[in-house]
């Protein structure tokens, strides 16, 4: 049963955290260091890189994307001791802050070698043995003195070609970019069940599956249908840019799965409904006109680390003014879990205008003030109050209100106040005061600009 108990503010120990903070590229004692900051924003978890084996020596954002060896927790940004003392400290921290693993069971490495389908291959295994200590201290399960898979575990369909993103069994079955794409044999499910079933007893809350939509529903089913696994929470990236990719994709992934997804439908609506000569009203109840994934199904963003780093995918970032209005949405609606990107510039060495986007994002003050709202309100229903082209503006139980105006040109929006506290109100952006009463109110709103109203008591 959904929570609907109205809450105030005031009273921290009654708010509900869960926004997700995606600490990409993080190295582990970093975000050691700064869980105080990371608490004091008011995160409920943390969305971390792929932790399992990857080339400690290759630093570029996609490194921990190609994994090596199941059975290691090592990469770049850290290796098992520190992820163990980070979960512990974010499990012990008050409010406990929950820990999800991002997870590539799609593919392996695409590594040039004579023997790139065995995994980890012979150089590694030799490596294993000459640095015996470093690797059984990190090791997380099974035996390394022997490989993990050869080629009879791949599928050797060849890549994917650009005119066959849309074939269903193409894209679940073929190489991505030369990635080799992993079967669904016994031996490989069983691997891949063993590997996330030692991670969840190492203390991670819950998964992020990568590429989810290249999976078959039986290596779907492996993992997600495990009674070991039971407790962990699972969402996927069905990553979709079109009607026709929502069909062939996410409706299956839908129908056939229980698992939350990263809602791209949402986030195109969000795209078009601030587009030039888009308008608000698409976002008044985007899950009915079948525009957002259910409520309790949906990994909510308006950036995610494919975006910036991706050139077929970079005409989806929005304008910084829009990603703050869209931020404003997606934390101040009903349904969803927000994930908040945080960087340390990596787009920006390829793309300039990238730089400081998006480094410490976690910290920006507009976007705590947003989480502050959102915890505050959390499990209150959602009523639109007015919505035309360019103005937006909701309701949140009787302790919050939610007005964005996309114009670029002062505007003004009168609403009536049925269902809201006759109380003081705060607008946690600006820290302008209003006192709310009488049955109709009157927002003045500065061109692009969004404000997120709390009920004082």
């Amino acid at each position: 049963m959904r929570d609907r108990s109205v809450g105030m503010f005031v009273k921290e120990e009654n708010v509900m955290r869960d926004v997700v903070l995606h600490v990409f590229n993080w190295q582990y004692q970093e975000i050691i260091n700064r869980l105080g900051e990371i608490r004091d924003a008011g995160y409920g978890a943390l969305l971390i890189p792929p932790p399992i084996y990857s080339d400690v020596k290759g630093h570029d954002w996609w490194q921990c994307y190609q994994p090596k060896d199941y059975r290691v927790v090592l990469s770049h940004l850290g290796g098992k001791q520190e992820l163990k003392e980070l979960i512990e400290q974010c499990h012990t921290i008050e409010p406990k802050l929950k820990v999800y693993a991002d997870i590539i069971i799609n593919h392996m490495a695409n590594e040039t070698r004579p023997d790139r389908l065995n995994f980890p291959g012979e150089a590694e295994l030799a490596n294993y043995r000459k640095n015996q200590a470093l690797f059984e201290a990190n090791r997380l399960y099974g035996d390394l003195s022997v490989g993990l898979f050869s080629p009879f575990d791949f599928n050797r369909g060849g890549n994917i070609e650009r005119d066959q993103w849309c074939d269903r069994d193409r894209v679940i079955y073929g190489d991505y970019n030369n990635l080799p794409d992993l079967m669904d044999s016994p031996w490989v499910l069983s691997q891949q069940r063993t590997m996330l079933i030692a991670l969840a007893a190492m203390g991670f809350d819950g998964f992020r599956i990568d590429a989810i939509k290249h999976l078959s529903e039986r290596m779907i089913d492996n993992f997600a249908d495990s009674e070991s696994l039971a407790g962990s929470y699972f969402f996927g990236e069905v990553l979709t840019g079109s009607d026709c990719e929502e069909n062939i994709f996410l409706d299956p992934f839908l129908r056939e799965t229980w698992i939350s997804a990263y809602d791209f439908p949402l986030f195109q609506t969000i795209r078009e409904a601030f587009g030039f000569g888009g308008s608000l009203r698409k976002l008044a109840h985007p899950e009915a006109e079948n525009n957002a994934l259910p409520w309790d199904r949906a990994v909510t963003f308006v950036v995610n680390h494919d975006i910036p780093h991706n050139k077929d995918f970079r005409g989806w970032l929005l304008d910084p003014t829009d990603e703050h209005l869209a931020y404003v949405y997606i934390l101040g609606r009903d349904g969803g879990l927000p994930l908040i990107y945080s960087d340390h510039n990596e787009s920006a060495h390829t793309y300039s205008k990238d730089r400081d986007r998006w480094f410490d994002a976690f910290q920006r003050e507009d976007i705590k003030a947003m989480i502050k709202f959102h915890n505050a309100v959390h499990g209150n229903p959602m009523t639109i109050l007015y919505d035309s082209d360019l103005l937006l503006v909701f309701r949140r139980g009787e302790n919050g209100i939610v007005a964005i105006n996309k114009a670029g040109y002062d505007t003004s929006v009168e609403f009536n106040t049925w269902g809201l506290k006759s109380s003081s109100y705060e607008d946690l952006i600006s820290h302008r005061q209003m006192r709310l009463g009488g049955d109709r109110c009157t927002l003045s709103m500065n061109p692009r600009t969004a404000q997120m109203w709390l009920c004082h008591q």
